[in-house]
This record gives C-alpha cells, structure tokens and sequence, in this order.
C-alpha cells in the first residue's frame, strides 16, 4: 500500500448530507488528506462532517462540479501529494476502491485511473448506460483513444494533470475536458479499473440521493463541446480512426474482464 500522505482524496459536494459522512469516514481509512469541497449545499453537508479531521471548503454559491474540483486540486497540491483521487459524496463510489485504484496508478504512472462500472451493470438505469456509451464514444475521439467509463467521477489524477491550467468547460464538462488536455498537453493515457455500479433499485447498497446528473442536459453540454473540441484540432477522420486503433485499457488482474495490460502506457 503506497504511503497514505502521498496522496488526497477529494470529494465534491452538493447537498450530500444523506451519505456524505459515510463518504469522508471510508475515504480516512485510506488517505490522511481528505477534502469536501460544499458546493453551496443548503442541507447542512458540512455539519455532518464537521467533527471529522478533514478539510472542508465551502462555496458560498453553487459554481458547479468543475469548480469544485479545481479547488479541490488546489488544496491538494499545496500540500504537495502524488496524486489526487475523486469521488461523489452521494455515496455512489466505494472508498474500499481506492487501494485497487492507488495500486493501478503506481503501476501505470503516467495515466489517469479511472474507476469504471463495469461491475453489476445491471445496477445501472439504462438511460445512463446509453448515455455514458455515447459519452465514451464522443470523448474518446477526443482524447486519441477509446476508455472505458468516461463519466465515472471516481479516478486517480497525477499531480501533473491536477495541475493543468486554463483546462475550459463547467460542471460535467470540466470532467470530460481534463481527459482531453491529459491527453494532448501531457501525453497520458486513462486505464481503467473495475468497479461496481452502485445505484437505488433492488438489491442497491443502500439509499441514494437523486442524481445531479442529467444524461438530456448534460450529455448535450459535454457532446457539443468535444466536438467543438474535435472540430478545432483539426484532422478530425484521423483523429477518429487513431481513437478507434486503441482500444480501452483495463487493468484487471483477476481477468475478469482483460488480461492485466502491459505496464507501459504510452498515449501517442
């Protein structure tokens, strides 16, 4: 297990008070620097974690995920970590992941580690299945390469790709945006790891707030920039046959899903 110190969990938050507290303990079990973000929630989210040793900054207005994440990211490299690894306060993601994803990350050092629900997808409503399928499809053109769950806000970043400046969009956006300048300002690649989808419905974990994802509006949002995204770089039938030669990476040791790949990873 890689030292605790060298990396920060941090977690956007937007009225998470049902889960939030759940969210910060598990993440404390892995890390020493964990960071709430509270994107203006009016639930008492901060109370909830208030007497818990992590950092809480708080937005006086709601900014959005992608704000919340760049602040995020700059706490974290203030206290000079490794790496930064995300998740949702919604309780979604489980914090018993983060060893499989810190031990992907050191193995593949130059990638971003995305935690992919490929686990229990039945789990998932298939409205957001076909959306993150689409998504993934659009994002990879993007990014020069094909990943596996692009929507998946529980991932691994490199100190390099947190402290990527000037990186546009808002909200969901942000995410999908920092794959791509990851990709052309770094040259990292993504690798994702297994996880299980955790949603409300039978046989769920447990209960789950609504999501502040909305696949109509947000997808939208995130479609029609990448493809302004595609559009300005230039080459676009190039670049959409290089991203379909890559196939997604999946670091799976079991074999579950893909043979453990190779650990050089290398995005051009």
């Amino acid at each position: 297990m890689p030292d605790r110190s060298a990396f920060a969990v941090v977690i956007p938050a937007l009225n998470e008070a049902l889960r939030i507290r759940e969210v910060v303990e598990g993440a404390l079990r892995h890390c020493a620097h964990v960071i709430v973000v509270d994107d203006g929630s009016d639930d008492g989210t901060a109370e909830r974690i208030a007497d818990l040793p992590v950092t809480v900054l708080r937005h006086e207005r709601r900014m959005g995920k992608g704000a919340s994440l760049r602040d995020g990211f700059r706490a974290a490299l203030a206290r000079g970590v490794r790496g930064v690894l995300t998740m949702d306060g919604d309780g979604q993601h489980s914090a018993d992941d983060i060893p499989r994803l810190l031990e992907a990350a050191e193995r593949y050092p130059d990638a971003i580690v995305i935690g992919a629900r490929l686990r229990r997808r039945a789990q998932q409503p298939l409205h957001r299945r076909l959306a993150n399928e689409f998504g993934d499809w659009g994002i990879a053109w993007g990014c020069g390469y094909r990943i596996a769950d692009t929507q998946s806000g529980q991932r691994y970043y490199p100190a390099a790709a947190c402290a990527l400046r000037d990186v546009p969009g808002e909200d969901f956006v942000f995410e999908a945006q920092i794959l791509i300048s990851a990709a052309r300002t770094l040259g990292l690649r993504c690798v994702s790891v297994p996880i299980e989808s955790r949603y409300q419905g039978p046989g769920a974990v447990g209960q789950f707030r609504k999501s502040h994802f909305r696949p109509l509006r947000d997808l939208w949002r995130i479609t029609s920039h990448v493809v302004r995204q595609v559009w300005n770089h230039g080459h676009v039938l190039r670049e959409y046959r290089r991203a379909r030669a890559h196939p997604p990476l999946i670091h799976d040791p079991s074999g579950e899903f893909a043979p453990a790949p190779r650990a050089t990873v290398q995005a051009r």
